[in-house]
């Protein structure tokens, strides 16, 4: 008997390599796919846990505003506005009495750049509650006022500096008249100080 084989159209293939390469490349995938599908299910749980404790602190803030809701519209009525506005008021001098105008102009002395000089300071409470700052400063130049606002903005004693108004000074010498306003938080460890 006589086997005739074409080698050159029909060459000689071991199944077995074949197999064992592409089947160990299929089982890392289907391996890689398994630990993605549960990284998956396992940040899906996660993502529900998050909205539940979403919608709970949503829920609460809803019932503090409704109670908050409740408390003004008893405030606003007609026989209790006497002691809201006495209330409100007291609450206001309090504020007022709490500014340390030691500690705003320590703090101011701390980030002023040389030849700057603040001519007025004007400190007001915003409806959030902070102190608001607004100060008309007097310089040579106005790469001073700049720096000032830079140094403001680098400081954990003011927030939000910016210049407002810049005009010329009016001293024959030149120089610039700006006026820069700030939210001034004070330092917790310091007290209320006077």
């Amino acid at each position: 008997m006589r086997l005739d084989i074409n080698l050159a159209t029909q060459p000689y293939e071991d199944a077995r390599v074949f197999w064992a390469r592409w089947g160990t490349g299929v089982g890392l995938l289907a391996l890689a796919t398994l630990l993605l599908v549960g990284w998956t299910v396992r940040s899906w749980m996660n993502a529900g846990r998050d909205r539940e404790n979403i919608a709970q602190l949503q829920r609460q803030i809803a019932d503090r505003d409704q109670e908050r809701a409740t408390a003004q519209a008893f405030l606003d009525r007609a026989e209790n506005r006497s002691t809201r506005d006495q209330s409100q008021f007291l609450n206001g001098l309090i504020r007022r009495k709490s500014f340390s105008w030691t500690r705003v102009f320590g703090e101011l002395e701390r980030v002023m750049p040389p030849n700057l000089h603040v001519v007025s300071l004007q400190p007001e409470f915003t409806e959030q509650g902070e102190m608001q700052l607004d100060m008309r400063v007097i310089g040579e130049t106005r790469g001073a006022v700049i720096e000032l606002v830079h140094r403001m903005e680098g400081s954990k004693s003011f927030q939000g500096a910016e210049l407002v108004q810049e005009a010329p000074a009016g001293d024959p010498g030149g120089g610039v008249s700006a006026s820069v306003v700030a939210t001034y938080v004070p330092d917790a460890k310091g007290g209320s100080g006077k």
